[in-house]
């Protein structure tokens, strides 16, 4: 009993320094120090170092998370009942281009602050090489030309990155994902009336 009780709370730190640490980094860049992280995330330097080593293996460590914590994002935006090429990149437009609170964890993925810094760290490299290949795959399988999936793809985090920085309001990300969401059905722009 003593040992399921120590892994829950071991999970819980470790999801507190994650949640931290991307605040953090959000807030304050990639240079941010470990005490940085511990104290946001309310734990000692040495607990937090138990859990994550080194300040390297914490942005490793938060990399893979914000990467899953994003694919469970769009996971949840897919519409089984579409029956037709695109399903998984209509997906990933609906969770970029949410305009809304859900859309945070799709957000923090897109801001380039936060992953420009982190760039320089050579551990994080073949994490982001890795998550871009599984993209790629999950995508190439979706049924729909690699031009298309490349256009609809980078327009949607285009959309995601200007809404961070506050360049749209909610109907216009609401056109955009309207519009995007077409395009990766097959369709092409209607205009508007």
């Amino acid at each position: 009993m003593a040992d399921g009780r120590q892994t829950r709370n071991a999970e819980r730190t470790r999801r507190a320094v994650l949640d931290a640490a991307v605040q953090v980094i959000l807030d304050k860049g990639a240079a941010v120090t470990l005490a940085q992280v511990a104290a946001a995330a309310g734990v000692s330097k040495s607990g937090l170092i138990h859990h994550f080593g080194s300040r390297d293996q914490l942005v490793v460590a938060l990399v893979e998370d914000t990467h899953e914590r994003f694919r469970e994002t769009v996971r949840g935006h897919l519409d089984l009942s579409e029956n037709h090429p695109g399903k998984m990149l209509r997906a990933y437009v609906r969770a970029l281009c949410a305009g809304s609170a859900e859309a945070a964890t799709a957000r923090d993925f897109t801001s380039a602050p936060m992953w420009g810094g982190l760039y320089t760290i050579p551990a994080v490299a073949p994490v982001m090489e890795e998550n871009a290949a599984w993209w790629d795959e999950q995508l190439a399988l979706d049924g729909i030309s690699p031009e298309r999936i490349l256009i609809v793809r980078r327009a949607a985090e285009g959309i995601a990155v200007a809404a961070v920085y506050g360049e749209q309001d909610e109907s216009s990300i609401s056109t955009a994902r309207d519009l995007l969401l077409e395009l990766a059905s097959e369709g092409t722009f209607r205009t508007p009336l």
